[in-house]
């Protein structure tokens, strides 16, 4: 059959272009823009441009420094940041990126393994785990454990109304009512931790974010000599604590109720038939004690920027006095038309990221072909690491007008409702998107209206300025309140 002479035009045409293609290559692909970076120093790179004990603050600095792209290496790796919306939104691409475990995320698997939080892309135990699990923490699951949850929160109020003018850390009043919520509504065991010393788990798990942070910036010898025991040591406090849950609920099986922590014992897997073993069992209950500390940060941001903003306040208290008023406690449909509340937690939630950032990566292709961004104007290695930087993304003047003022109002209705996806990512991306989302943000919404209706606060320190500092989820420091009962 003789072929077609447009047949052969065409095949004549495409060889011509692979010749050019082959001699030009850099006609083959889009012409990139180099990727800013901070000079360094020989040998070492940007190791001296990110301070361990400040990690995001360094990155904050930087990413005010070299804008909403920015990459740097040290140690031989080479990372990149990505600090605004537009450029956040395509790499929240699931067709073409995915979760990155790496760097601190990898050393937290010395504590959890492959759970929930730590687990590669194509491990199968997250899906597994994740199948089993979820039913307890989407609307309808967190609906039942709201009783559970206004339990405990009632036992804060109490605390913060016993005398006028009482001092506390907010901080760590937050954390122990959210180890209280956490025990209570997912394991079903009541705890008393709102008074007396530290439980030993919540130290330890804020030295272990930390030291997961600190740990890939230091040769391996190091910490192995100097900083593993001490690891170790945190690791063992954390699942000797999960183990006690789960030996509690086999020790009383009177008190089994259908629950998370029952289906992380006894629930098998709809798809594959699979259930968690012994090991699974701990990696899990640890994993929610892990995700869940963002909460207790997020309401505490919210509590600081009330204060820094009285109108707002004022605001705040009359919506809840409006809807609630004299009831003695908040109906789960009472709370859900607490929009100003909501807001003022979205809003909080911009401002101050309490998961300051995630890991992404481009999905692997057999040709390890680079990746381009903003149309072809950057050129991403197959393998890169790219960190988000949800503190600039949250600030982009291209979004958010007078994006640094604590404006809730900018959170209502539609105005929530249109903006672009990239600037919603408090809770991460996609399918690893923070697992308890829906639990976390009630018990936010309602910890927030709880204080609101009983609770007069003020700063102890009128002179207060906001420093922040963490590992995967990050709180103001020092930020210390009077507390008192609140008359209307």
């Amino acid at each position: 059959m003789r072929p077609c002479p447009h047949s052969l035009t065409s095949t004549s045409n495409h060889l011509r272009a692979e010749v050019v293609f082959s001699l030009h290559p850099l006609l083959a692909k889009p012409m990139s823009t180099k990727i800013p970076r901070p000079p360094g120093i020989p040998i070492l790179g940007n190791v001296f441009d990110v301070n361990p004990n400040e990690t995001w603050n360094s990155l904050i600095k930087l990413a005010k420094e070299y804008g909403p792209i920015f990459k740097i290496k040290a140690l031989g790796r080479q990372i990149v940041f990505i600090g605004n919306v537009e450029l956040l939104e395509e790499i929240c691409d699931q067709q073409r990126f995915r979760k990155c475990v790496t760097g601190p995320i990898v050393e937290m698997r010395q504590c959890a393994n492959d759970c929930l939080f730590t687990a590669y892309d194509d491990e199968k135990s997250w899906g597994i785990a994740h199948r089993i699990m979820t039913p307890f923490v989407t609307e309808s699951g967190t609906n039942a454990y709201f009783d559970d949850m206004a339990t405990t929160i009632s036992g804060l109020t109490r605390k913060w109304t016993t005398t006028v003018k009482q001092p506390v850390l907010i901080t760590d009043d937050l954390d122990r009512l959210l180890m209280a919520s956490c025990m209570q509504c997912f394991f079903n065991q009541r705890v008393e931790v709102l008074h007396g010393p530290d439980p030993a788990i919540i130290p330890a798990l804020e030295r272990i974010t930390l030291e997961a942070i600190k740990r890939p910036t230091r040769p391996n010898l190091l910490n192995r000599l100097l900083y593993q025991r001490g690891f170790e040591n945190d690791i063992k406090t954390m699942r000797d604590f999960a183990s006690g849950i789960i030996q509690r609920r086999k020790d009383t099986p009177e008190e089994s109720r259908q629950d998370l922590l029952d289906a992380i014992l006894n629930g098998t897997d709809p798809e594959t038939g699979e259930k968690l073993n012994d090991t699974r069992a701990v990696d899990e209950v640890v994993t929610m004690f892990i995700g869940a500390a963002t909460s207790s940060n997020l309401v505490s941001y919210a509590l600081y920027y009330l204060l820094e903003n009285p109108d707002k306040r004022t605001k705040a208290y009359a919506e809840v006095d409006s809807i609630i008023g004299s009831d003695q406690t908040i109906r789960l449909e009472r709370l859900k038309e607490l929009k100003y509340c909501e807001a003022i937690i979205l809003e909080s939630l911009r401002l101050s990221a309490v998961a300051p950032g995630f890991n992404i990566e481009p999905i692997p292709t057999e040709n390890k072909s680079p990746v381009f961004l903003a149309g072809g104007k950057y050129e991403i290695p197959h393998d890169q690491t790219m960190i988000t930087i949800l503190h600039s993304v949250n600030r982009d003047p291209a979004v958010f007008e007078d994006p640094e003022t604590f404006n809730p109002e900018r959170m209502l209705g539609e105005k929530w409702d249109n903006l672009p996806s990239g600037a919603k990512k408090g809770f991460g991306n996609g399918k690893r998107q923070c697992y308890g989302k829906m639990w976390a943000w009630r018990w936010s919404v309602l910890t927030l209206a709880s204080i609101l209706k009983d609770v007069s606060f003020e700063f102890q320190d009128p002179g207060y300025k906001l420093a922040s500092n963490g590992a995967f989820s990050v709180k103001p420091l020092n930020f210390y309140g009077l507390v008192s009962p609140r008359t209307k």
